[in-house]
């Protein structure tokens, strides 16, 4: 089956320029993601494979077009004997594995909500969310089966626990059911999922994104990956599918294509097994974090080594740096393409190499659709080169519905006609996008507006040093002053030499301002459960250190 010609962009339209000027959008009235992900494949080519999995003791399986169908078919009849009804909450605490694809394409079909939840979730982070969706039935595995049952009293609106690894689960379930199943007829603005952003300061606020929200995606994931889909595409994240970045940046738009999408199972990112499911699965195209590509780094003789044949990786979620950059177009050949975007407004700004000079450190462009500049306080463009707040047109198929029971954060977000990011960035002449930092990342010291981002990537180029991030703290004199608490490398030693030494290399490469003044060795960087720094956690330590 040939799938080009689902693709929303023709590379025959031209330039970055004239793509955007030619495109529009088409979002029909009806639409359902379980139908155009799923089904319609298996109707045209049932036997083509969807996905590969495999877990941490070398299980392996794979499903096709038309197995899938079927599955989630029988989820469905069975979440509909449960009682679960269109808008109801569906829960999905599960890596990556077939039960989770399946998962999410039944809850769809049946035009329900899917809520999905990472599995390195504590309990707290779980009842929270379980709670404040209202959630009806969970999906989950034995491991996590323990923690929902000891939670049930304060979860009312949860009625049945779903464990796919008990005999008289999951499996069993799906072999009593019928396979036949009539998608229901959702519109393209009825709610499909609910993804809780991770955020840095209060509770946890649901994002509520409606059917619609993948055609939004598709324009950015298709340049992101040079023009995706191609022959012998074949995807991979090591993202968890329980957020956007796995689920909407990875899992659903290669389905939507499809493409064929590897899932491992193996808990903690292990940098030499993903080098080898690279070259095994010969993975052409994948979505990897910065913080997944540093730990890579640090495989020696990656190149060498393996017979990895990318075709396309882009990169989101953290700032990706003109090091990292660099190091990707040695040790795979290609330039990663860097894209920004957030939960409730993904895949808005990236580069797309194809076609466009990658400027190694920007974030690229509004991908064709989408419009994100640098505004004031007011709403107002800034000039360019004038450090604004990123907002993005909220005339966006792309844009969620709103915070799940919360209007008024929901219009906290708004700036006339923007959707206010928190980012903070600047527009270059040529129209490049340069990430800055948050608004609380910021730092203010002497007068200067500085940007962690920036010094991170600098710092990553000290050859003692794996991994850093950088807050500012307060200072007397200057307000803030820049501090970097770094991880070493294995057999590296933390020196008042070695601590001149890094000081100096930013001095040197940045500006005097920009150097840290403080640095801190610490063993690991407390990360979130989609591995960006949490900053706002290193703030709280120095805060309570000096109270």
């Amino acid at each position: 089956m040939k799938t080009d010609h689902l693709r929303l962009i023709r590379p025959e339209w031209g330039d970055w320029d004239a793509i955007r000027a030619h495109f529009k959008w088409n979002v029909p009235e009806n639409f359902n993601i379980a139908y155009v992900a799923c089904d319609r494949h298996a109707e045209i080519d049932g036997d083509r494979i969807a996905i590969y999995c495999e877990n941490k003791a070398g299980r392996e399986s794979q499903y096709s077009f038309l197995q899938l169908k079927r599955l989630s078919n029988r989820l469905a009849n069975v979440l509909s004997g449960l009682g679960v009804e269109k808008g109801d909450r569906v829960g999905i605490i599960l890596p990556q594995r077939p039960e989770t694809v399946i998962s999410h394409m039944g809850i769809y079909k049946l035009g329900a909500i899917a809520l999905p939840l990472s599995v390195l979730f504590g309990p707290e982070a779980v009842g929270y969310r379980l709670s404040n969706s209202g959630t009806k039935v969970v999906i989950t595995d034995t491991e996590h089966l323990e923690l929902l049952e000891s939670m049930r009293d304060r979860l009312p609106d949860l009625e049945t626990i779903i464990d796919c690894d008990a005999d008289s689960g999951f499996w069993s379930a799906l072999d009593k059911a019928s396979d036949e199943f009539e998608v229901v007829n959702t519109k393209s603005e009825d709610p499909a999922y609910l993804v809780y952003t991770s955020g840095t300061t209060g509770p946890p606020k649901g994002a509520l994104a409606p059917h619609r929200c993948l055609i939004g995606n598709l324009t950015g994931f298709e340049m992101s990956h040079n023009f995706f889909p191609q022959d012998d595409d074949l995807f991979w994240t090591p993202a968890d599918w329980a957020w956007t970045g796995g689920l909407l940046d990875a899992l659903i738009p290669s389905l939507y294509y499809a493409v064929p999408v590897l899932g491992y199972d193996g808990g903690k990112f292990d940098p030499e097994k993903t080098c080898h499911l690279l070259e095994k699965y010969q993975v052409r195209n994948a979505f990897i974090p910065p913080t997944a590509l540093k730990m890579l780094r640090q495989v020696p003789d990656l190149r060498e080594s393996y017979d990895i044949r990318m075709r396309s990786i882009m990169s989101a979620g953290e700032s990706l740096g003109s090091e990292l950059f660099y190091w990707g177009q040695e040790a795979f050949g290609i330039e990663i393409n860097e894209m920004w975007a957030q939960t409730e407004f993904n895949y808005i700004c990236g580069n797309c190499a194809e076609i466009m000079p990658v400027c190694a450190g920007s974030i690229g462009k509004s991908y064709p659709g989408h419009v994100v500049e640098p505004v004031d306080e007011e709403g107002n463009v800034v000039e360019v080169g004038e450090i604004g707040e990123l907002a993005a047109d909220r005339d966006d198929p792309v844009m969620v519905t709103g915070y799940w029971k919360n209007e008024a954060a929901t219009r906290e977000k708004y700036i006339g006609k923007w959707w206010a990011t928190g980012d903070t960035g600047y527009k270059d002449e040529d129209g490049y996008i340069w990430f800055v930092g948050r608004k609380d990342d910021v730092i203010s010291s002497a007068g200067y507006r500085i940007g962690p981002g920036e010094i991170e990537d600098c710092l990553l180029k000290h050859p003692a040093i794996a991994q850093v991030a950088v807050i500012g703290v307060p200072d007397e004199l200057r307000g803030e002053a820049v501090k970097a608490f770094v991880v070493l490398k294995q057999g590296e030693q933390a020196s008042e030499e070695l601590t001149e030494n890094i000081r100096n290399s930013v001095r040197k490469q940045l500006a005097a301002y920009e150097y840290p003044r403080i640095i801190e060795y610490i063993d690991d960087l407390p990360l979130t459960t989609t591995g960006k720094v949490k900053r706002n956690e290193l703030r709280a330590r120095e805060q309570n250190r000096n109270s």
